[in-house]
């Protein structure tokens, strides 16, 4: 913090408090959450359309997706929908499988996604490539039982 910063909160007589509230930003809300029928999708829809905030809500019940636009923040929503529906709700998880460089690698391939969905599995190791190169623990036990350096190795051979 600046000297003239702190020289200005010094002599501020807009409010009792220095303390400046932040704007939320408008934001586009995707949310996972199973319906099976218009009840449901009525249900979701009430829930959200009154909170403080939302400008939008557009709801695709064939891939159980909710997309709330407006000034609110993403846990709240979620919070939100699972409180008055007694749903279960989560963040939308799935992106595009164009976007995905190894769709079909384990864990990021879902059977359950939307047509054209892969589940997104991002992380910082993305780019390394080291989440590809592990091998799980039963490919690591079959190849080293019958390695040279393993002495308990099978009789067999």
């Amino acid at each position: 913090m600046g000297a003239l910063d702190h020289i200005s909160e010094l002599f501020d007589c807009s409010s009792g408090s220095s303390h400046h509230k932040r704007r939320k930003q408008l934001q586009t809300v995707e949310v996972k959450v199973k319906m099976d029928c218009e009840g449901c999708e009525r249900k979701v829809r009430r829930s959200v359309e009154g909170m403080k905030g939302v400008n939008q809500v557009d709801i695709e019940r064939k891939a159980n997706k909710v997309t709330v636009v407006g000034y609110v923040e993403p846990n709240k929503v979620v919070a939100r929908i699972a409180h008055r529906t007694g749903k279960r709700a989560e963040i939308w998880p799935y992106v595009p499988y164009d976007v995905v460089e190894h769709p079909y690698a384990q864990g990021t391939y879902d059977k359950k996604a939307p047509a054209g969905y892969v589940r997104n599995n991002y992380d910082d190791n993305q780019y390394s490539g080291s989440h590809l190169a592990r091998a799980s623990s039963t490919e690591v036990r079959y190849t080293t039982a019958f390695s040279d350096e393993n002495p308990a190795a099978c009789a067999v051979m």
